[in-house]
């Protein structure tokens, strides 16, 4: 170094402006948005919502919210979401927004880093501010119809920074269609033809008590005379849709009374099953509260029997949520308002264990039966045993999932993982449940930790989180071991070692059969797809259309991807039999199947060396084993 360059380093050092690199240096931040604090906030948050233009599917807001001092305010959109663990709420269908303190506008401007956040200068002397707004969903038609309403109030309000929301009250009413009636968790204060103003409750408890409404409703009491009253009001397309059968009610009937059981507790004041049975309407799926939960169906759900199969654990896992997930929540998944990111470490417990209970459960009241059980086992244990993407992403690192993948395509599924939580976790708790069981001699397992963990006699509906450290001193007390490295090794893990132990220690094992189970069936039927994903590694769906490949299966190594469409097997025009024939014959005389597809405006024909015949998954006992899991999917005495 020259003695000039030398001089102008430590000159450039000790006046602090040494840079690294030539070239554009970023603006300073802007000012961070306020953090929320365990504060009092003064006064309550009024908020209208009207529903009632079912032609243009708008919703339109009014809020009036009290001004806590003047200067600079700040109003958050939401946008984190505890039932979906990720920021899935878009800001984009806000539109219209106007302040106005009395008749005067204020200025209000979107922060330039946060478009979920909204500025607003609020002169001295306004008491409170008024706010219009519209939502406009771009599905609209999922969420409003002529025949039914589904509103969650998160997406229809705007609340103060600075302050947790489960100290900002609010005081909600909302205008309904014509002809309509309503059923959710809130408690109404009165009812105007088709305006219900409801009792002020806390924001944090006002986004957990989605309201539906229609046209088409039928309401029916689950719970037993004197007991904490729990409903399930029901919302049809048409009447039809409302056909539940008296056994499809008991079994219902027999849940509300099994949870509580199972758990030692019931943290709600009432609770309200809220089910749309559409055609029109969002449907596949639900979602959990503390005091209701989102049940979303297809119109014919009643009179479906495949649909009921592959939806069986579907009311059993959101009503077994009120306790884990909603009463009890993992700590890093909890957060003082809705604009904060969560963390997602421990969903193999929030949605794994819950998946577990809702399928051991299901068996135990009669949802399905015990075989089915065993088969749809079976299912998540080939899946899971073919998520070859663990080499790569341990079940640790597919927790975090719903933070980047969210509402996003995963075509690799099996390569890339998405929320294998859920199915994993359900193999991780079937293996604790039969570790607990061996090690105390069958006297313990599962329930004992459902019992002590998630309830204990506490009815309470306080919210109280958890730790991993937690769920170990837990399992301590009930059969001391390694929990810890028991946990860390199996969800860090990048083999499948210890995928299977739980069926092992049950006294089954992972065997494949060349015909498909009910359960499989109907879950092919559901997905609308013929799935050889054990055997030729494709999904095929209508007219040839492929839905999936294995990653390096016998499909993807012959050069077959997602998106091509099958036009001929073994030079004769395909079907879907005429495939499986193909794939048996292939067992039969040791030859490769010739696949004619589509794909990239060009026709291709493949040789595909496959030569194992169909393979669906099935449980087979294990000779001279105990069987634990007939134990665990009966109702105990």
């Amino acid at each position: 170094m020259t003695k000039t360059l030398g001089i102008l380093f430590l000159l450039s050092l000790s006046s602090g402006a040494a840079h690294a690199s030539a070239g554009p240096q970023p603006l300073p931040a802007a000012p961070a948005i306020a953090a929320p604090r365990d504060i009092a906030f003064r006064g309550a948050m009024q908020l209208h919502v009207d529903a009632s233009d079912i032609n243009h599917k708008i919703l339109r807001v009014r809020e009036t919210i009290p001004v806590q001092q003047a200067g600079t305010m700040v109003l958050l959109y939401p946008q984190w979401e505890t039932a979906s663990h990720a920021a899935t709420l878009e800001v984009a269908p806000l539109a219209g927004l106007v302040i106005k303190a009395g008749a005067a506008r204020l200025a209000c401007w979107r922060d330039p880093v946060n478009p979920f956040a909204f500025h607003v200068t609020v002169p001295e002397g306004v008491p409170t501010l008024q706010i219009e707004f519209q939502y406009l969903p771009s599905g609209g038609a999922a969420y409003l119809s002529p025949a039914m309403l589904l509103l969650q109030w998160q997406k229809v309000a705007l609340y103060p920074a600075g302050w947790f929301t489960r100290n900002i009250a609010v005081q909600a009413a909302l205008t309904m269609p014509h002809g309509f009636s309503f059923a959710g968790a809130l408690d109404a204060a009165g009812v105007d033809d088709n305006r219900i103003t409801f009792k002020e409750t806390s924001f944090e408890d006002l986004v957990d008590a989605p309201v539906y409404a229609g046209l088409h409703v039928k309401r029916v009491a689950l719970s037993a005379d004197g007991a904490v009253p729990v409903r399930l009001t029901m919302f049809g397309d048409t009447e039809a849709a409302l056909a539940i059968t008296p056994v499809m009610l008991e079994r219902y009937r027999a849940l509300v009374a099994t949870l509580p059981r199972l758990f030692r507790s019931q943290p709600y004041r009432h609770f309200d099953f809220l089910m749309s049975l559409s055609n029109v309407m969002l449907m596949g799926g639900g979602t959990e509260h503390q005091e209701s939960t989102e049940i979303n169906l297809p119109a014919d759900y009643f009179s479906d029997s495949s649909a009921q199969m592959t939806n069986a654990n579907l009311i059993p896992h959101e009503f077994g949520h009120a306790w884990n997930g909603r009463t009890h929540q993992p700590a890093d998944l909890w957060q003082p308002n809705l604009n904060l990111p969560v963390g997602d470490s421990l969903l193999w417990v929030y949605e794994g264990q819950t998946e577990f209970w809702a399928g051991v459960v299901a068996a135990r009241i009669g949802l399905q039966t015990v075989e089915h059980s065993k088969d749809a086992l079976a299912m998540e244990a080939a899946k899971a045993a073919t998520r070859v993407g663990r080499r790569w992403k341990s079940l640790q690192e597919s927790n975090l999932d719903p933070i980047y993948m969210a509402g996003k395509a995963a075509y690799w599924r099996d390569w890339q993982r998405r929320s294998d939580f859920y199915g994993e976790g359900v193999l991780l708790w079937l293996d604790v449940d039969m570790l607990l069981r061996e090690l105390t001699s069958d006297r313990h397992g599962m329930d004992d930790f459902a019992a002590t963990f998630f309830g204990g006699g506490s009815n309470s509906r306080t919210i109280t989180t958890y730790t991993f450290a937690d769920l170990c001193r837990a399992l301590n007390a009930i059969a001391p071991y390694d929990w810890a490295g028991y946990f860390t090794t199996r969800l860090n893990a990048h083999d499948d070692a210890h995928l299977l132990d739980g069926l092992a220690r049950a006294g089954y094992r992972l065997v494949y059969s060349d015909v498909p189970s009910d359960v499989y069936r109907a879950a092919e039927t559901d997905a609308g797809v013929m799935d050889l994903s054990f055997s030729l590694g494709l999904t095929v769906g209508r007219q040839g259309a492929v839905k999936a490949v294995s990653w390096e299966g016998p499909a993807f190594q012959a050069g077959i991807s997602r998106g091509a469409r099958l036009t001929a097997v073994n030079q004769q025009a395909y079907t879907d039999d005429g495939l499986k024939t193909a794939i048996k014959a292939a067992a039969l005389t040791q030859t490769p199947i010739a696949l004619t597809y589509e794909a990239d405006g060009t026709t291709r024909t493949v040789s595909v060396s496959y030569t194992g015949s169909l393979r669906y998954p099935k449980l087979e006992r294990i000779p001279g084993a105990v069987d634990r899991l007939d134990t665990l999917l009966t109702m105990p005495h």
